[in-house]
């Protein structure tokens, strides 16, 4: 008898916990719908770390970050200053840091790391030599950086461009990133003649990635489309200026470009170690280009970081917060 009345209690007890649980799974995979854009979080950094005492602080910034929400983190170059060794040896210690991230990383090359690298105090390297070096270690096979990685679309996948493994493009939550090697120090424009023509043939390639980005995003109807670059573009100064000439091209495309594309876009740089966010850009009769931002990230010495919300629901795509480390 005492066996009957337990069984009476315990069986609508046992098939109401596997019904609930029934329901609590499809109510969690319906929640999870991947054809469904939502929210995210992304983490950007740059022009860090300078100097020993940076690089104690740097790891607390990477703690932060790996306590936090982000889908990945990018860097967007010079992880070292202009007046340290350019050295293999330091490119290697830096390649290790990035690696202490769990989150995937993105590293954007950076002026310090090749650019500059011709200065005595940078140990008078070649700088072309340098560059081969950066894209030796920090661009192997098709995944991110980071203890967790993502996979990345690289412009030397073209045959027309085999050299650009740096310039990558991937996509979350249906918003486009592109990654575009355009550096400070006037995109290594103006001191020589090898240079130049180095200059002259990354311009080239820097194009057709910057346009191939808008076409993909109109192409697959993105819902906003993240540019990120080294270099402040120096928007402010004159086309004829010798701080803004190597970047006269890349600023009039993408004028070009937006003005044929309606959806947010964001310019992500450092360079000049300015936080900023503003609207740099007009067009011909001096209207604003009003569904475009720059986004310029902390740099030497401030070490912190910048946490950039995607929501899908918001008509500006994009927030950023300031991220100020102790």
């Amino acid at each position: 008898m005492q066996i009957k009345k337990l069984l009476k209690v315990l069986i609508p007890f046992c098939l109401f916990i596997l019904s609930a649980t029934f329901v609590a799974s499809t109510i969690a995979q319906a929640s999870f719908d991947p054809g469904e854009p939502r929210r995210f979080e992304i983490a950007l950094i740059g022009d860090l770390p300078y100097d020993a005492e940076q690089e104690a602080k740097y790891q607390d910034l990477i703690q932060d970050i790996n306590k936090s929400r982000s889908r990945f983190v990018i860097h967007d170059g010079d992880f070292k200053s202009g007046s340290s060794l350019c050295s293999d040896e330091l490119f290697q210690q830096r390649f290790q840091l990035f690696q202490q991230f769990k989150h995937p990383l993105i590293y954007i090359f950076g002026d310090n790391e090749w650019t500059d690298c011709h200065r005595p105090a940078a140990g008078g390297y070649d700088s072309i030599e340098r560059l081969a070096k950066l894209r030796e270690l920090f661009t192997q096979g098709n995944q991110s950086l980071g203890q967790r990685t993502i996979t990345l679309t690289r412009q030397s996948d073209n045959p027309k461009y085999t050299k650009f493994r740096e310039n990558v493009r991937w996509t979350l939550g249906n918003v486009l990133f592109a990654g575009i090697h355009v550096v400070g120090s006037n995109n290594n424009l103006g001191r020589n003649a090898e240079n130049d023509a180095e200059y002259a043939e990354r311009n080239s390639a820097n194009l057709a990635w910057l346009k191939e980005a808008f076409a993909l995003a109109k192409a697959s109807n993105n819902l906003g489309l993240v540019l990120v670059i080294h270099a402040n573009p120096n928007f402010d100064l004159p086309p004829t200026d010798a701080q803004r000439t190597g970047f006269n091209d890349f600023i009039n495309v993408l004028q070009t470009e937006l003005q044929e594309y309606s959806k947010p876009v964001i310019l992500v740089h450092g360079d000049s170690h300015y936080f900023r966010i503003d609207k740099p850009l007009n067009i011909s009769n001096g209207n604003l280009i009003t569904n475009f931002t720059r986004v310029e990230t902390f740099g030497s010495p401030n070490v912190h970081w910048l946490r950039v919300t995607v929501e899908p629901r918001n008509p500006n795509l994009f927030e950023v917060t300031q991220e100020i480390l102790p």
